[in-house]
């Protein structure tokens, strides 16, 4: 290893400089990211057709004179590149605007919605991990035989049926058809639950949209997990651990399957935006007050101040996991060096 840098994994850690360097490094490669992010998503939405004032006088009889001092009042009669330049100026204050849909600050709005989407991608992503992960191993542990197969083909099914399609029939099933669980929401409206009671109505509420938002993502990772499997289980060091006698089981999940989580791992942090993004099309359907909700309203009602906020939200979270899975593939892999 060489000097000034850090090891993190397989029991030793080594810290001096080189981690404070490496997340300075990371945090200024993720602000440069941001403001690339948010210049396109400023662009964009500039681009698209209509505003917020086509929207309010669409079927009004408002003269020239009075849509023109609606432009002023909004400040869309600036150039662009003036817009431009106020956005960041606010965006640096951490000043997401006003929303003119809701009628408060772009901040409150996100702040009341937020826990329903983290809560949504959250449990999405560990229920699809460790899923994914066991059918993964199951299946690499029975390669070839009736087990893989059936996984396989179960595996096949949630990689190839759209997310929507999912929650439309677990709807008609589970809701429409059987009456176990509510259709939409994230509680029961004035049913007054308190406490535990309050919490169990939740997870009631958001079993059906967890699970539609992980299926897809379950396959993608019970795929990668099998051939992960199936390589690391074919290398030295699990030959190794054979022939010490260690049992089979404590070879796979005590040796094998924690290289075979490292690609897991990255995928991971790679996938969180499409978890988002597929938020807005589960928050829709189950009417889930999320962030996702929130910007496809927004979109409708060309509230451009409301939608950059979540926008600008939803790609720092992005940031963010890609740096903490950097932090985790080091603490999986002793091989890997922070420099």
């Amino acid at each position: 290893m060489t000097a000034g840098s850090v090891r993190i994994g397989g029991g030793s850690r080594f810290f001096n400089g080189a981690v404070l360097r490496f997340v300075a490094r990371r945090l200024l490669q993720a602000l440069i990211v941001m403001l690339m992010v948010m210049t396109a998503n400023f662009v964009l939405i500039k681009l698209a057709p209509g505003d917020i004032v086509d929207v309010l006088t669409g079927s009004s009889d408002m003269t020239a004179e009075q849509i023109a001092s609606l432009r002023q009042e909004y400040g869309l009669d600036q150039p662009v590149i003036v817009q431009f330049v106020k956005y960041f100026a606010r965006l640096a204050q951490f000043d997401l605007g006003y929303s003119n849909q809701f009628h408060d600050t772009v901040l409150n709005i996100i702040l009341g919605r937020l826990p329903t989407t983290l809560l949504l991608v959250a449990f999405s992503v560990i229920l699809s991990i460790v899923i994914g992960t066991v059918m993964g191993v199951a299946a690499a542990r029975s390669a070839g035989k009736l087990v893989d197969s059936a996984i396989s083909a179960l595996v096949l099914l949630f990689y190839a049926t759209p997310v929507f399609i999912v929650a439309i029939v677990m709807i008609l099933c589970f809701s429409v058809w059987l009456g176990w669980l509510p259709t939409s929401g994230l509680y029961s409206v004035g049913a007054g639950h308190t406490g535990f009671a309050y919490i169990k109505d939740v997870a009631a509420h958001l079993v059906m949209p967890v699970v539609a938002l992980c299926t897809f993502y379950t396959a993608i990772y019970s795929r990668l997990a099998r051939a992960t499997m199936l390589e690391t289980m074919h290398l030295d060091f699990v030959r190794t651990a054979r022939a010490k006698g260690l049992s089979e089981r404590r070879v796979i999940y005590g040796h094998a399957l924690r290289n075979a989580l490292l690609p897991i791992v990255t995928m991971a942090g790679l996938q969180v935006s499409s978890l988002i993004g597929g938020a807005v099309l589960i928050e829709t359907v189950f009417g889930l007050p999320g962030m996702g909700r929130t910007a496809f309203d927004a979109i409708f009602t060309r509230d451009t101040n409301l939608l950059l906020g979540v926008m600008f939200i939803a790609s720092l979270a992005v940031v963010v996991v890609s740096l903490v899975v950097d932090f985790l593939y080091a603490l999986l892999d002793p091989r890997v060096e922070l420099k």
